[in-house]
């Protein structure tokens, strides 16, 4: 059985972004591809990608810097849904690539279906992965905590959400957590 999972990067103070919508303070503090929560095993089992349009369209802005958003690579092999009510460039992908609006309850459905038994990733925002928290569809939260703070931005989780702490190890300078959301996941991997 396939688990959706935010594997996500946030400051001390809760914030995966900038006000500007910028990543560029998760590229300072050391860490190991290799290291907890594991980068290559994670995605290893990633069968879709859930993310909103301002992490999709750092995405394209940073594959290939100056490039046309139709000529730079995108990074991923797996389908991805992106949720968006604007219209976006579509780069160059060998993987589909569906613009999405709407319930994400009816989106996750046909993300199971494409994975063929692997994890979905909601990659980012916050908004993005409460949604699917509040469909029910959500899982895990893998979250590695940065040394840094921001004071602003956008927000790891903008809502209350019921976790229970799995897992606690430490990579570089990061702090890494994994959560269980609600008890879904408990329940179905006890």
């Amino acid at each position: 059985m396939s688990l959706t999972q935010y594997y996500v990067a946030a400051t001390l103070d809760g914030f995966i972004a900038d006000r500007d919508h910028s990543l560029q303070w998760l590229f300072t503090a050391r860490s190991d591809d290799g290291g907890p929560p594991g980068y290559r095993a994670f995605i290893s089992a990633v069968g879709a990608i859930a993310m909103g349009a301002n992490t999709y369209e750092w995405i394209v802005a940073h594959a290939s810097p100056g490039t046309d958003p139709a000529d730079a690579p995108w990074p991923y092999e797996q389908p991805c849904w992106v949720f968006t009510h604007r219209e976006l460039p579509l780069p160059r992908s060998s993987a589909p690539i569906v613009f999405a609006s709407g319930d994400v309850a009816m989106a996750h459905t046909e993300m199971v279906a494409a994975t063929a038994g692997r994890n979905i990733w909601v990659m980012g925002g916050g908004d993005l992965a409460g949604q699917f928290a509040d469909a029910g569809v959500l899982d895990e939260l893998l979250v590695a905590i940065a040394p840094t703070t921001l004071g602003g931005g956008a927000a790891l989780l903008p809502r209350p959400l019921d976790l229970t702490l799995h897992d606690v190890s430490r990579n570089g300078d990061f702090a890494c957590l994994r959560y269980a959301v609600g008890r879904g996941w408990m329940s179905r991997n006890e």
